[in-house]
């Protein structure tokens, strides 16, 4: 999967301009020694290597920080206590948990849920997509489903989502070396208009090349339920999972 990839690693910290070491632990081995069972889970050591917090789950960030002051207080270390301001943009945004009702999916058969049709593992299938409850995915055009991921073998291929969220996010990508993929994404048979995303413009166009998390539709109206849609104009896009904000 792309995120055990060192390289797409290395890209995402010098574009978010993360300067601190990064430990990778694709073989969950801080994971198994810490007994952990969540994501995200932050555990904050003091100076002489004692756990001294931990949190589980999204939020509680100016907590977090509080706690880093006072522990870098107590070894000696000067600090002003004033807390880190944040202008987030694009994914930064935190997720509007009162209106989200759609949950994290994968799209490769080892960890994917409602997907709407019958996978072929691992073999090309031309798939189209039928009619979808809420929180069901499907494709359409000739794909290939893989373990963590779906490959589109033709151009013209298309996933579809119901789904109820204000974000929609899509990690997907071009394997290194081949040529970046044109997308347009729709909601409900429509161009996005104000609710395009940061790697869509507002008739929902956008180029899918490096492996990432593209934000591909944020809603400004009410939330409600909703068909998401993206074609594909070239074959080659690698897609590996729906995330929603």
């Amino acid at each position: 999967p792309f995120e055990k990839d060192i390289d797409n690693v290395r890209w995402a910290a010098k574009e978010m301009d993360v300067r601190y070491p990064i430990a990778v632990d694709s073989d969950y081995g801080v994971w198994r020694a810490f007994d952990n069972n969540y994501w995200p889970a932050v555990y904050i050591a003091d100076v002489n290597g004692r756990i001294r917090f931990h949190h589980f789950g999204e939020g509680n960030y100016d907590g977090i920080e509080k706690v880093i002051q006072r522990l870098l207080s107590e070894s000696g270390k000067k600090t002003d206590n004033q807390l880190v301001k944040v202008n987030p943009r694009g994914l930064e945004v935190a997720a509007d948990y009162g209106t989200l009702r759609s949950p994290e999916s994968y799209l490769g058969y080892e960890k994917a849920e409602s997907f709407a049709s019958d996978a072929l593992q691992d073999a090309p299938r031309t798939y189209t997509v039928p009619r979808l409850s809420l929180n069901q995915w499907g494709l359409a055009g000739n794909w290939t489903v893989k373990g963590g991921r779906a490959v589109l073998n033709d151009g013209n291929g298309k996933i579809a989502y119901h789904f109820h969220a204000r974000d929609v996010n899509l990690i997907m990508g071009v394997p290194p070396g081949a040529r970046p993929v044109r997308f347009t994404v729709k909601v409900d048979g429509k161009p996005l208009g104000a609710a395009h995303g940061s790697d869509t413009d507002d008739q929902g166009n956008g180029t899918a090349g490096r492996q990432k998390t593209y934000q591909l539709v944020r809603e400004q109206d009410r939330v409600t339920d909703r068909i998401f849609e993206i074609q594909f104009a070239e074959p080659g896009v690698e897609a590996f999972c729906f995330t929603f904000g």
